[in-house]
């Protein structure tokens, strides 16, 4: 018979995929990494640009009824479990792939006939093969493949199946996390809902009407846990109308069998439509910010256009203040972003994409945007300094921004300290020699051996561990914060789906991988969570998100006013800016 617990297992690192691996492809230099900033033009404005983005409902608040100031709440799903319930931080955050549970009941190969809703062990249609290879054991159940107790491979077929509860069976939450966030690299999610519900209330026909209905009634309370995991995890699914309807069909479905379950699809209804209301919200609230920020600065200096600009100086003058509100930044925009995002990447393009509703949207919409974000924090930090006429003036804020780096480094926020780096590391704020020259950057020579992309990034993910240890035992909402170099964790995403094969030389899907991307991305879901503590300063949030910024050109020429050109190629550049900026000024 099938192992106790399929997912007991360690994982076992694909073969192409590691830190140690010399064959491992080094991601690009994160300074080199934003060489343009491309325009959000994504969303449609709903909201005026002068309302403070920050007061619509963050993520979490509209989050399954848990309380905003919680550092962790127990979960409260809609049938009991067997053994306690488990804690949880806030939000649908899943299990740990990484932690497998111990009591979950196995969950044998099934063969299912529609007609009569019979169901059939492995041992009853084939008997288990197993072998030892080397220290562990390998066993095959059906069309299920397991290796040490952890499932390594299987039939897609069979993995859905895996999926579908049944009265005495419910699948393991790591399981249900893990196919859920995949799946899509196989099927579109409407597909898999389908056929899942389908399923489940097949699987219960017997041809007695009375039947019937008793024993969907015992099963009715597993399938609205599985759909309740579904839509508190992966509520965007659910943009698609496809979805939604499917999810009303079976909501009448349920209410002919079980009152009390109808009455927890209900409120699990209302709890998708509010998540969902709160992502418009956002999504409208960004597009208003990106209008706003498209406006140009002025792209020649002169003391009337500097008098009437405003730099971050006058603004906030305290470090620590600043990289608090950075970092409230990061987390709103963090906690919009949905766990498939990162496999959404690699999924198979839908052929209904232009279908209305949900694919008017781009399915990685809040990625991006938060990539655009660092983008945009990079241009500020090079805007800021390279827009003041004084030597003096520039050399302070250059300094400022190093002592907002430190800052952002010792409270967690690796992303916004790669963005600020990444902006005093572009040319026409490196070329700033006499700047430089009063600057003491011995503070940041130590920060950018931190996060110096060699090796791997060697550094920056000792940093990471080293953070993620403090979250795990801390003892307040502030030590919980870990924001992550956010580019840097998209490649190594990236790498492991391209590293690993989906699908194995018999057609059977490659379930170690599928384990191996559900543990980044729920290491992701923890940190994403966390509820920013610091007091939020409007006016400094406005100026961070709102002020408009010089694009590449622009830059180069600021920087040229600033300091003149040093040789003739210089003098050329400065001269072609000159011209094709002015000559864009005219037409405009």
């Amino acid at each position: 018979m099938p192992p106790i617990t399929p997912y007991a297992g360690k994982f076992n690192p694909c073969g192409l995929y590691g830190s140690n691996n010399n064959n491992y492809q080094q991601p690009h230099s994160p300074y080199r990494h934003c060489a343009s900033v491309k325009k959000e033009s994504t969303y449609n404005g709903g909201c005026s640009a002068a309302e403070n983005p920050y007061d619509i409902p963050h993520a979490h608040s509209m989050y399954c009824g848990v309380a905003a100031d919680s550092g962790s709440t127990k979960e409260r799903h809609y049938s009991s479990r067997s053994a306690g319930s488990e804690k949880l931080h806030s939000g649908a955050q899943p299990h740990s792939p990484r932690q497998h549970s111990t009591t979950c009941p196995a969950r044998v190969h099934r063969q299912t006939s529609t007609s009569s809703g019979s169901e059939q062990s492995c041992r009853s249609s084939a008997a288990a093969k197993s072998r030892l290879y080397g220290h562990g054991i390998t066993a095959s159940y059906g069309e299920m493949c397991y290796h040490d107790n952890s499932l390594v491979s299987a039939s897609l077929e069979a993995l859905i199946q895996h999926l579908v509860p049944t009265v005495d069976y419910y699948p393991d939450r790591s399981y249900v996390f893990t196919f859920l966030l995949s799946s899509r690299l196989f099927l579109h999610p409407y597909e898999l809902m389908t056929r899942v519900c389908h399923l489940c209330v097949e699987q219960q026909r017997s041809g007695d009407t009375l039947l019937d209905k008793i024993r969907f009634r015992e099963v009715a309370p597993k399938l609205v846990q599985l759909l309740t995991e579904w839509t508190e995890t992966f509520p965007y699914d659910f943009r698609d109308e496809r979805m939604m309807r499917c999810l009303k069909d079976m909501t009448h479905h349920v209410a002919r069998g079980d009152e009390y379950s109808w009455r927890a699809m209900q409120q699990m209804t209302q709890r998708l439509i509010k998540r969902l209301s709160a992502l418009g919200q956002y999504e409208e609230a960004v597009a208003a910010l990106s209008a706003v920020a498209s406006e140009r600065p002025a792209s020649l200096k002169s003391k009337r256009e500097l008098a009437l600009r405003t730099d971050v100086l006058s603004v906030c003058d305290d470090p620590f203040i600043l990289a608090q509100q950075l970092t409230h930044i990061e987390l709103d925009r963090l906690s919009f972003i949905g766990p498939e995002e990162f496999i959404q990447t690699f999924a198979l393009k839908d052929p209904l994409e232009n279908h209305k509703g949900f694919f008017r949207k781009r399915k990685t919409s809040n990625l991006e945007t938060y990539v655009n974000w660092f983008n945009r924090l990079s241009y500020l930090v090079a805007t800021e300094i390279c827009m003041p006429v004084k030597k003096k003036q520039r050399a302070r804020i250059i300094e400022f921004f190093i002592d907002v780096a430190q800052e952002c480094y010792n409270i967690g926020n690796f992303n916004s300290l790669m963005a600020i780096i990444t902006g005093m590391n572009m040319s026409p704020v490196a070329r700033l020699k006499k700047t430089w020259s009063k600057v003491n950057t011995d503070k940041f020579e130590i920060l950018e051996h931190q996060m110096d992309p060699s090796s791997n990034f060697s550094n920056y993910r000792t940093a990471l561990r080293g953070a993620t240890q403090r979250s795990e035992t801390a003892h307040s909402v502030q030590e919980k914060i870990v924001i992550p170099f956010f580019s840097l964790l998209i490649k190594d995403i990236y790498f492991l789906n391209e590293g690993c094969a989906s699908r194995l030389p018999n057609g059977h899907i490659n379930f170690e991988k599928l384990w191996e991307l559900a543990k980044q991305v729920s290491e992701f879901l923890v940190w994403r969570q966390v509820i920013c503590p610091f007091d939020r300063d409007r006016r400094i949030l406005q100026h961070l998100v709102t002020t408009p910024v010089f694009a590449e050109d622009e830059l180069h020429l600021a920087s040229y006013e600033s300091e003149g050109p040093e040789n003739n190629m210089e003098k050329d550049s400065r001269r072609s800016l000159r011209s094709s900026l002015l000559h864009r000024e005219n037409r405009s």
